[in-house]
């Protein structure tokens, strides 16, 4: 049992130095996106806590709350394109485009207000006091924002989604948002002439079970 503990405590030892090499390389990458030493920390501390967790089980039938499966270290560096004989870049000529449209219909526009406006007053310092949300529009702009913006932030019982549509496109340069208008509600997603359409997918709403079997008859 002594070997046992000796085991776990150097088991936990090497989680917490993977974890502080692994604040130590976040720090100096000052938010890069994809960064090798990041990503290389990652890994070990991961698979340091997949490891202490195995080993907890095993002696006291307990886990910890890490909910992790281990990463091949060789993986991890395909991750990034370091293995060897792989290319690390392979640039693409053209912009890939994404447009996406949802529409939703607005059953109750007193119950989408609230909803929206409890979502503002969650992200509002307490001792401030927030601004009433004037409007469906104001509401779901206020859904997008409080959420991670993208439209699962209106995934919501106040909002009835209809159809939709995404559109992929290769462009000949990204968009400047510089040059349009706030306002504008056509430039940013206006086609160039020289823009290749690659394809579309449309998107419809699951119909309810019920009405499935209603059209069954």
């Amino acid at each position: 049992m002594t070997d046992q503990h000796g085991e776990l405590d150097a088991a936990l030892e090497r989680v917490i130095d993977a974890a502080r090499h692994h604040l130590a390389a976040v720090r100096a990458a000052q938010g890069r996106i994809d960064d090798d030493d990041v990503w290389q920390a990652y890994v070990a501390l991961n698979n340091a806590s997949f490891a202490y967790d195995e080993q907890l089980l095993d002696a006291f039938g307990e886990v910890t709350p890490w909910d992790v499966e281990s990463i091949d270290p060789e993986e991890a560096d395909q991750r990034f394109g370091d293995a060897e004989g792989v290319e690390p870049t392979d640039p693409h000529p053209r912009v890939v485009s994404v447009r996406q449209r949802r529409d939703y219909r607005v059953p109750s526009v007193s119950a989408l207000i609230r909803v929206a406006e409890a979502a503002r007053r969650e992200g509002t310092p307490a001792e401030d006091e927030p601004e009433p949300v004037e409007g469906v529009g104001e509401a779901v702009l206020e859904l997008l924002q409080s959420g991670d913006g993208s439209l699962g932030a209106l995934d919501v019982p106040e909002l009835e989604p209809l159809d939709g549509v995404v559109m992929v496109s290769e462009v000949g340069t990204p968009v400047d948002l510089e040059s349009f208008d706030d306002d504008d509600p056509v430039g940013p997603f206006q086609p160039a002439v020289d823009d290749r359409l690659v394809g579309r997918l449309d998107e419809h709403p699951f119909m309810e079970l019920d009405e499935e079997h209603d059209h069954a008859h």
